[in-house]
């Protein structure tokens, strides 16, 4: 086995297919646990026992990527929930909601008011 794609190639592709399927997944543990069951498959079939340790190395590095990507995701939703509808410029208060909007068209889980699109779902 290459010693490149065991300490490079297989971590970087672990840590941005883990924060796509959180992103996706919205789950660390799913996220975690699909890595294990993908990983041990490949080294029970490709490579042999010794790639047992790097299997349960991959999946904490997944795990820990994805919490991460679940924390920035909260961060950036906490943020976009803070602007409160209001834009403040000059000491005039805008108010940038628009009350004849037809309430029928409004999906309140993918629009926001501060142009976020806020699909991540909330902790």
């Amino acid at each position: 086995m290459d010693l490149l794609l065991l300490l490079f190639a297989l971590p970087v592709a672990t840590i941005i297919l883990a924060s796509v399927l959180e992103t996706l997944l919205h789950s660390p543990i799913k996220v975690a646990a699909i890595f294990f069951a993908i990983y041990l498959i490949v080294a029970f079939s490709a490579f042999d026992a010794t790639f047992l340790i790097y299997v349960i190395v991959y999946t904490i590095i997944a795990f820990i990527t994805a919490v991460i990507t679940r924390l920035i995701l909260r961060l950036i939703n906490d943020n976009c929930d803070d602007d409160d509808n209001t834009i403040t410029t000059n000491s005039a208060t805008i108010n940038t909601v628009n009350t004849t909007v037809n309430t029928q068209n409004i999906d309140n889980d993918n629009n926001s008011p501060c142009g976020c699109n806020t699909r991540y779902r909330r902790f």
